[in-house]
């Protein structure tokens, strides 16, 4: 290990409600006594969503368990800016330039999504659905075909859609740049996840985890024992190292390998940055942990991934978070202090550099805005 000085899948909502699978296990909790553990699975944000509740019985899990399945396919419908629902509505009316009334169920997270875009700099930018359909993945498989013409990127890049270019009053919106089309697929997972965990909060729940695709938030922890979270190599085979993760944690990666397409043997991946209309270079993959808001943590892994190796720990001081791990174009495993010291390697092969230590107030103190308030 040496140290240097140094500077997903795309989800689409699918129709009707899956079965649920309600898996009890009984766990030796600390105190020697039996905990049960239920693993409820469905599928939301075409993936699967894997939720973990400790403690309580089984009616009360499974009660607890169909309020956020029904919310996370409430929250895929209405923010899927491809079918009709409220998001393409809001896409329709914002080129009029004219205000209209925002969705309900889409204000706290515009307004959300608006604080961590300025935070950023704009490198995480919802505003630019546009060039997401300009390269296919509005898709659910985005196609092997060439790369967009050079001349249509252009234009679209030089339209400059920002976040900053919305103007809420209240609950009227309005845009002066028609080039705006919001697409919330970098932030939607990590808010319904925030969400969730009110929820079971409010029904006595206090120990949980929701997984999906690998993304992760966590409430208290499994019976005593840490949840145990894995992290991938920058390849996606494989898993590089593993995370112990105890309270009201988020674990999130944005990479290269999640959603893609490859074409004349390049890899062209969803994390597109904003400045070039291309996707982001140089880097596989990046995960953060990030106290209390999934949100966050879901957003600003696709922040450092398009801030790029030269950039990405002035945007990972910017937005407050400490614990990084990026996997650069070479295979390094560049990683934070505080995230060498959580995280367990597995991976004896890996060539690690650790980088100095990220200043700021703490994991997520940036633009948390905390969902539903």
């Amino acid at each position: 290990m040496r140290v240097d000085g140094a500077s997903r899948p795309r989800r689409i909502a699918l129709p009707g409600v899956l079965s649920v699978l309600l898996l009890p296990w009984l766990l030796l909790g600390c105190r020697g006594a039996e905990t049960p553990v239920y693993t409820i699975q469905f599928v939301a944000f075409d993936a699967a969503v894997d939720l973990s509740i400790v403690g309580k019985l089984k009616d009360d899990a499974q009660a607890a368990a169909a309020e956020v399945e029904q919310d996370f396919l409430f929250i895929a419908h209405a923010t899927n800016p491809w079918k009709p629902g409220p998001m393409t509505r809001v896409n329709e009316l914002l080129p009029t330039g004219e205000p209209f009334a925002v969705p309900p169920s889409l204000l706290a997270l515009l307004r959300q999504a608006q604080a961590l875009s300025l935070e950023s700099q704009g490198l995480f930018n919802p505003a630019i659905g546009h060039l997401y359909r300009l390269w296919g993945f509005h898709t659910k498989e985005p196609e092997c075909r060439p790369p967009p013409a050079k001349a249509a990127i252009e234009r679209l890049v030089e339209a400059h859609p920002s976040m900053g270019d919305l103007y809420l009053d209240g609950i009227m919106l309005q845009s002066d740049n028609p080039a705006v089309r919001l697409d919330f697929d970098a932030i939607v997972v990590g808010y319904a996840m925030d969400l969730a965990m009110e929820n079971l909060q409010a029904h006595g729940i206090r120990h949980a985890l929701i997984n999906v695709a690998g993304d992760v938030r966590t409430m208290g922890d499994r019976a005593g024992r840490p949840w145990r979270v894995p992290v991938r190599r920058g390849s996606g085979a494989g898993v590089l190292g593993i995370l112990d993760v105890v309270g009201d944690m988020a674990v999130f990666t944005s990479s290269e390998y999640a959603r893609n397409f490859i074409y004349d043997g390049k890899i062209y991946h969803d994390v597109l940055d904003p400045r070039t209309g291309y996707p982001a270079a140089g880097i596989q993959a990046v995960t953060v942990l990030v106290e209390g808001s999934a949100a966050v943590a879901d957003a600003a892994a696709d922040a450092l991934m398009v801030a790029g190796i030269d950039g990405w720990q002035d945007m990972a001081a910017r937005l407050g978070v400490r614990h990084v791990l990026l996997i650069d174009d070479a295979g390094t495993v560049h990683m934070t202090p505080a995230m060498a010291e959580r995280i367990e390697l597995i991976d004896p092969r890996a060539d690690v550099a650790i980088s100095p230590a990220i200043g700021g107030a703490g994991d997520g103190a940036a633009a948390t805005g905390v969902p539903g308030t």
